[in-house]
């Protein structure tokens, strides 16, 4: 009886553990320094429960693709979302091609 419980505790921990580190916000490792930086002032502006940076542009920093979620975002329109997006990236946003995003608030 004992050995059952513990191994339900142990699997509800680790599941916990797992669905904790997805939404961590973390930077992750391998991000070059064009996704480190805009990585940072995002995380650090809307405190997103989840955050992906990634350069789609074969590596040379002229377009980023990003996915943010976040509590800043709740009532906001899609367009008001990317708005606050763009306003906190207006110095990154200067020095690139383009800029994908995909934005929402926590359901």
């Amino acid at each position: 009886m004992f050995a059952l419980s513990a191994r339900r505790a142990v699997a509800s921990a680790l599941t916990t553990r797992t669905l904790l580190r997805a939404y961590s916000v973390a930077a992750p490792t391998g991000l070059d320094e064009g996704e480190k930086n805009i990585f940072s002032k995002l995380a650090e502006r809307f405190q997103p429960t989840a955050l992906n940076v990634q350069d789609v542009s074969g590596g040379c920093g002229s377009f980023y693709a990003i996915a943010i979620t976040s509590d800043a975002f709740k009532g906001l329109s899609t367009i008001k979302q990317h708005r606050l997006v763009n306003d906190a990236l207006k110095k990154e946003i200067e020095g690139i091609h383009g800029l994908q995003l995909k934005t929402q608030s926590p359901q």
